[in-house]
């Protein structure tokens, strides 16, 4: 049984033509993967419970996330959880660092395997997962026609595409129909280039959703992880807009989470963590009104960089860089 030891802090939206009603703020489970760092397996399945308590009752994972292990882990977290006090999104297409696989075939296999490890018969949403590393003509062609079977069975209910660049999008719904996209980093203090893209995203009625307000530590106070691919002009703006947030007496990740739900264009945010405490505060965080003067000061430090982003995959899917 869910503990209910706070009333529920977030609002929700509803997710474009979808129906679907989700907290504006949403629980990633790639941290119960060890993604990012070695986890207590005691506080990652509380973690979940925590989030749901809070009101994040929708859960992003993946496959790829610990090459199953957050799969597995949710499957433990959620087993005596009503199915319908949640909704649920997984992803297909990514299951290692360089191993991606969006056959047809592979699509059918994926969602059986994510339902088993997750023990539920259906997915609320379900992601083509970081596709600007293949031929993304594949995933036109091939791998959304698939899902598209899957989601005539039941087995999903609505179905995406997720990952980094701008273009792919455009690419992929200039050509087929989707249900919702999920973009990561590109809405927050620092990038707001999926908040330019939100009228064509309307236009073609898809559901909107964002993923990492603090653009993997950046937007935070702690120290950046080796692989982050700041340069040092990004690390050093970043960071002297966290020092004016701290002498105002405010963390910088805190505003950086409110401005990345402030906007009811993005139906969700989703944010994760397998630290209870970091969850509830994040979860307390969202029900404090935003000092529009203190943001309107950090956008100030951080216009040099604004809208600054890397190449992910393969040069050919990313957008030219200026």
């Amino acid at each position: 049984m869910l503990t209910n030891f706070m009333e529920p802090a977030v609002q929700t939206r509803t997710l474009g033509q979808t129906g679907l009603e989700l907290p504006i703020l949403s629980f990633g489970a790639s941290s119960l993967g060890q993604e990012f760092r070695q986890v207590n397996l005691d506080e990652a399945l509380q973690s979940v419970r925590t989030a749901l308590d809070c009101g994040m009752n929708f859960i992003d994972t993946s496959p790829f996330y610990g090459r199953g292990m957050s799969e597995v882990m949710l499957g433990i977290a959620l087993r005596d959880v009503p199915r319908d006090s949640y909704l649920l999104g997984s992803k297909l297409g990514r299951y290692a660092g360089a191993h991606f696989d969006f056959s047809a075939k592979r699509v059918n296999e994926s969602v059986d395997i994510s339902l088993e490890r997750m023990g539920v018969d259906h997915l609320d949403i379900m992601l083509c997962h970081d596709i600007e590393f293949v031929d993304m003509q594949q995933i036109v062609d091939e791998t959304l026609p698939a899902l598209r079977k899957e989601q005539e069975k039941g087995k999903v209910r609505f179905i995406g595409v997720s990952g980094y660049p701008m273009k792919m999008f455009r690419f992929i719904l200039d050509q087929t129909d989707l249900d919702v996209v999920l973009s990561y980093n590109h809405y927050t203090l620092q990038n707001t280039m999926f908040g330019d893209l939100v009228p064509y995203l309307k236009e073609k009625n898809v559901g909107i959703m964002n993923a990492a307000p603090f653009s993997a530590r950046l937007l935070t106070n702690a120290t950046l992880p080796p692989w982050h691919k700041a340069t040092p002009l990004v690390r050093e703006t970043a960071a002297k807009a966290a020092a004016h947030c701290a002498a105002n007496g405010v963390d910088i990740a805190q505003l950086a989470l409110q401005f990345s739900i402030a906007n009811p264009d993005m139906t969700t945010c989703v944010t994760g963590s397998a630290n209870p405490q970091r969850i509830q505060q994040w979860a307390e965080w969202a029900k404090l009104p935003l000092d529009t003067q203190l943001l309107a000061d950090v956008q100030q430090i951080l216009e040099p960089i604004h809208n600054w982003f890397y190449i992910e995959g393969r040069p050919e899917n990313n957008d030219p860089q200026t």
